[in-house]
């Protein structure tokens, strides 16, 4: 059960992120499926694992729910409230890089009323998957722990209210470079090290971009080195990863395989632009790694 965002994304396409006091042009426009909660529901989806979505839109979202119905989500958990579905407004320069804005919306409107009875619809050992971009993740932590589900935490965007979290009831940790120096600080040589050592009883995965990811657990170290592409949009490339990892752990695959679907998953993600749409199927990621001989 994935609880999270379900966002409206519009895209930009611009010659460089625009600075303070600068107005500039955009060369294209796009509105495409997103938030992170929706995306990493599209890749667990396309990744082949059975996954439900809660959350919650506006009147203005249905479409974000048949959408992600038609790759394979379950959205009975997902209701409709009063108010606008939440949206971002993103800037693609033309390296691929990208800056967010991001307007919340129905996503910062959970109750626990809902969050309850959609986790009492849920068993001991499920996996329970959060992002940052929605209200009520201390809640949701503290009441999937008390009920026996294992809680994956990719806690993005970052703000300092995650340190606050109950980070000690976390089972799988996934963070890129800014969210591990927001939660262990910016001096910390060894960024995957200080996050085994704040939190020993998880298993941490800390991915770099270009530079790779590393996995690290009180039994396993592992680091995968991420595969030359050339990037063209990077919005959906952190939930592809982790819808991809968690679909392989969810079907007991090794670890040491799931990193390397996960980052395979990714690099074929930022050659395609948009969000959602820009996600692989397994299908696709398995073909790419038999041509590799991976």
């Amino acid at each position: 059960i994935n609880f999270g965002s379900l966002n409206i994304d519009l895209v930009y396409q611009v010659d460089h992120i625009v600075r303070p006091g600068e107005t500039i042009a955009s060369t294209e426009h796009q509105v495409f499926a997103g938030g992170k909660g929706a995306n990493q529901s599209a890749a667990l989806a396309r990744a082949g694992a059975p996954v439900f979505h809660a959350g919650q839109i506006g009147q203005d979202g249905q479409f974000l729910v048949d959408k992600l119905q038609d790759l394979g989500v379950d959205m009975q958990f997902t209701q409709t409230v009063e108010g606008h579905t939440g949206h971002a407004l993103i800037q693609v320069e033309k390296s691929g890089q990208n800056s967010i804005v991001l307007y919340p919306g129905a996503n910062a409107a959970q109750t626990r009323p809902h969050i309850d009875a959609v986790l009492n619809a849920f068993a001991a050992g499920d996996i329970l998957l959060l992002q940052n971009e929605i209200n009520e993740i201390p809640y949701l932590i503290e009441q999937a722990s008390q009920r026996g589900l294992r809680v994956a935490l990719n806690p993005a965007p970052f703000s300092p209210a995650v340190l606050d979290y109950p980070l000690q009831k976390v089972e799988w940790l996934i963070v890129n470079e800014g969210e591990a120096e927001g939660l262990v600080g910016a001096s910390t040589g060894d960024l995957i090290k200080s996050l085994a050592h704040r939190l020993p009883n998880a298993q941490v995965l800390l991915t770099l971009g270009e530079r790779g990811a590393h996995f690290h657990s009180s039994q396993t170290q592992l680091y995968r080195e991420a595969l030359r592409v050339n990037a063209v949009d990077t919005t959906a490339a952190g939930d592809t990863f982790t819808g991809y990892f968690l679909a392989a752990i969810a079907t007991e695959r090794p670890t040491e395989e799931a990193l390397l679907r996960a980052t395979h998953a990714a690099a074929l993600c930022v050659g395609k632009r948009g969000a959602m749409d820009s996600i692989p199927d397994e299908f696709q990621v398995d073909k790419s790694l038999q041509e590799k001989g991976l």
